[in-house]
């Protein structure tokens, strides 16, 4: 019987350590895809930056294409790039939080992780 309970316990413990693991590597890929998105805002500011105001340029707005200046494209593009900064802080806080989580949990769960 104590084997049984020991073994539900292992089974547990397995369980929420794959469940953090799962977590952090969720986290960890919405971040690689914001800083990606930011990294292209980036790109296009730098491009359009240097350009006369009245010079045409395109944008894409919900799968359409449409044509705007570039005096109408940058502040957008300027707005964009600002929230998808503070969402990729908050994404780092969120993960390094689930960390320090993760950690205590080990510690008071007495986990110690084996590599192969």
């Amino acid at each position: 019987m104590v084997q049984g309970v020991n073994k539900n316990r292992d089974l547990e413990l397995q369980l929420q350590y794959t469940n953090y693991k799962n977590g952090l590597q969720q986290i960890a890929q919405k971040i690689g895809d914001v800083e990606q998105e930011a990294e292209e805002h980036k790109l296009v500011l730098e491009t359009l930056e240097p350009l006369p105001a009245d010079r045409k340029c395109f944008r894409m707005i919900n799968g359409v294409l449409v044509e705007r200046t570039v005096k109408d494209v940058v502040p957008a593009l300027k707005t964009n790039s600002e929230g998808l900064r503070k969402v990729l802080e908050d994404l780092v806080k969120q993960y390094n939080s689930k960390q320090v989580e993760m950690e205590k949990w080990k510690k008071k769960n007495n986990i110690q992780v084996v590599q192969q």
